[in-house]
């Protein structure tokens, strides 16, 4: 598809994704999702990029303030009300993330003397850490492209607060581990076992949102470090095509992080890319690919597709930067990857494609996977730090 064809279809897609979640025109109840807004952030960011039309730089900087008033506040169905860091209104205007932000989900969460249902869980509200670094993500894309640092002090916020709620030391052993789903309040785990890529996500980000900004000491430091310390213990290896593609999405951060900012990464970009390659190749050697429509979730394809996007940048700064250039494992490991980047094509021309779309994998989850297609068919967005 050519880029013009694309540019316009993404258009259709982020206008329909407004006009669905009442971000425009603006709903009296809008409907806000914390990762699938994040995504859409960057797209508007890409569309405004590409196009030079101040629309969609508008898009985003409504849905930005959408997410902080509706997600960083408590629910209408929630006997609490105001902001869920507990500030009163002038303070929570000026600190939004303190409290960290609610997910979004259908139902309210699990109250403290309810039992666990795993099933029911997935559909009630709470906070999940790896939604937060990819809001913490888009926050420190808006600082750059509007040029004004309030976003980035806000995803600074959000990362210390998450960190110091998720984050904690189990009372049998001395490593420290992360909650994978926390409530509303931050008060107590919902879901206490730790997401496989939940400490490298928040390593990445929290080093991506210390880069450019006026720092206090203390900013980040202690959260950089001891996040360190927990993925030092970690394995990616995954063959979870969402989670490959983060895997993907990762080391391009990564890479961007070590040629700008001139950080020591190297090793931690070669065990991400290590991950990435053996789940990749798990996935094509599997029948991911394989199943029909009613079979497979179009999200989580396309989050390896937009991972996969971002092979071919990745092999032009290895080749070209010479903090990169004399490993030729690196090289290596991204060309094995690239042999598979037509994947990307098929996801996306899958999914394209109404008669696939019209299946209840798509309809049910429609906002997600239309964000993440857009994004997928127009990465750089996403992708830049």
């Amino acid at each position: 598809m050519e880029k013009k064809e694309n540019t316009a279809l993404i258009q259709q897609i982020m206008q329909d994704f407004a006009s669905s979640t009442g971000l425009e025109p603006v709903s009296d109840h809008p409907k806000r999702y914390l990762w699938t807004d994040a995504f859409a952030v960057c797209n508007y960011i890409e569309l405004f990029s590409q196009i030079k039309d101040q629309t969609y730089l508008n898009l985003a900087l409504r849905l930005v303030d959408q997410v902080h008033h509706i997600l960083g506040k408590h629910r209408d169905d929630d006997p609490r009300s105001g902001w869920i860091s507990g500030l009163n209104e002038e303070e929570g205007e000026l600190h939004p993330t303190k409290g960290g932000l609610r997910i979004g989900k259908r139902l309210n969460e699990r109250k403290p003397d309810e039992p666990y249902n795993e099933r029911l869980e997935w559909d009630q509200d709470g906070q999940y850490y790896h939604y937060l670094t990819k809001w913490m993500h888009a926050l420190h894309r808006m600082s750059q492209v509007t040029q004004n640092p309030i976003y980035n002090k806000w995803g600074i916020e959000l990362a210390q607060t998450s960190h110091k709620s998720f984050v904690y030391t189990p009372s049998f052993e001395g490593c420290k581990r992360m909650y994978w789903k926390m409530s509303i309040d931050l008060n107590h785990p919902q879901v206490p076992s730790m997401g496989q890529h939940d400490p490298l996500d928040g390593y990445i980000t929290y080093n991506e949102l210390i880069e450019n900004v006026e720092l206090k000491e203390s900013d980040l430091i202690y959260e950089i470090a001891d996040i360190a310390n927990i993925c030092q213990s970690m394995s990616w290896n995954t063959t979870d095509p969402l989670g490959v593609g983060g895997l993907l999405s990762d080391a391009s951060r990564t890479a961007q992080l070590i040629i700008k900012y001139k950080r020591e990464y190297v090793t931690l970009l070669d065990n991400i890319l290590d991950s990435a390659f053996l789940g990749v190749e798990s996935l094509v050697e599997g029948d991911l690919l394989k199943y029909p429509a009613e079979y497979r979730l179009a999200f989580r394809e396309l989050g390896l597709s937009i991972g996969l996007k971002g092979t071919e940048n990745l092999l032009n700064w290895i080749k070209n930067n010479p903090m990169l250039s004399e490993n030729e494992t690196l090289k290596s490991r991204v060309e094995n990857i690239m042999r598979y980047a037509a994947l990307s094509d098929i996801i996306e021309k899958y999914w394209l494609n109404s008669e696939n779309r019209a299946s209840h994998t798509w309809t049910d989850h429609r906002e997600i996977n239309m964000v993440m297609l857009a994004t997928s068919l127009a990465p750089d967005g996403f992708l830049s730090i």
